[in-house]
């Protein structure tokens, strides 16, 4: 099992990065594996509403002049996402947003392809709107039909120089047990077919 853990701020080792790895560091003690890719700063446009995904069916956005389908051919693979952002007023940042779009649209557009997926979001912050952009990324999973973990607290780290978040040892903390319960959900839910319809299920 793989967790992909981005980092939607430009800010390649910053207070979202550190978070992000300190999850990471937690999965791998249960034997998970993980990376870390970059996509703040990284040149992604918003969608276009062309709807060229659901016509297409390919797996992939229509935009292909930027580096989105690499990205998502990433995401689609792994058993895991962890989607961290930096908060911006009070928001994740615009190739955060771009990523959550297009992703959700790409995803949606050919059968869900994001579904039962384990999904958690990352949030630094100086001092306050963190809580909205921790509510962005956990809209984006759950309507793709991401299962998301919870952890001892919200999944949010204080700080404002890049590093000061490892002064904040309750988000630190936070971020251990995020991953260890992210763990525990991967070996429950990622077995030899974890997309196969839902048994015993009577529709509304």
């Amino acid at each position: 099992m793989k967790v992909l853990a981005i980092n939607g701020s430009p800010r390649r080792d910053g207070n979202t990065a550190i978070l992000l790895r300190r999850v990471l560091t937690a999965l791998q003690r249960e034997g998970i594996d993980g990376e870390l890719i970059q996509i703040g700063g990284l040149p992604l446009r918003g969608c276009r509403a062309c709807y060229g995904c659901r016509s297409r069916k390919d797996g992939h956005c229509t935009v292909r002049d930027d580096p989105m389908n690499d990205i998502l051919d990433q995401m689609f693979a792994a058993d895991g996402l962890l989607l961290g952002s930096p908060t911006y007023f009070t928001d994740v940042t615009t190739e955060m947003k771009a990523l959550i779009d297009r992703a959700g649209f790409t995803a949606r557009a050919n059968g869900d392809l994001l579904r039962r997926k384990v999904g958690a979001a990352v949030v630094s912050v100086r001092r306050a709107g963190a809580m909205h952009a921790f509510d962005t990324i956990n809209h984006f999973f759950l309507i793709n039909q991401v299962v998301v973990p919870g952890s001892s607290y919200w999944n949010i780290g204080i700080g404002n120089r890049p590093g000061e978040v490892e002064d904040d040892p309750e988000g630190l903390a936070t971020m251990d047990v995020l991953g260890a319960n992210m763990a525990w959900l991967m070996k429950r839910l990622c077995g030899p077919n974890p997309s196969a319809p839902i048994d015993n299920i009577t529709p509304v």
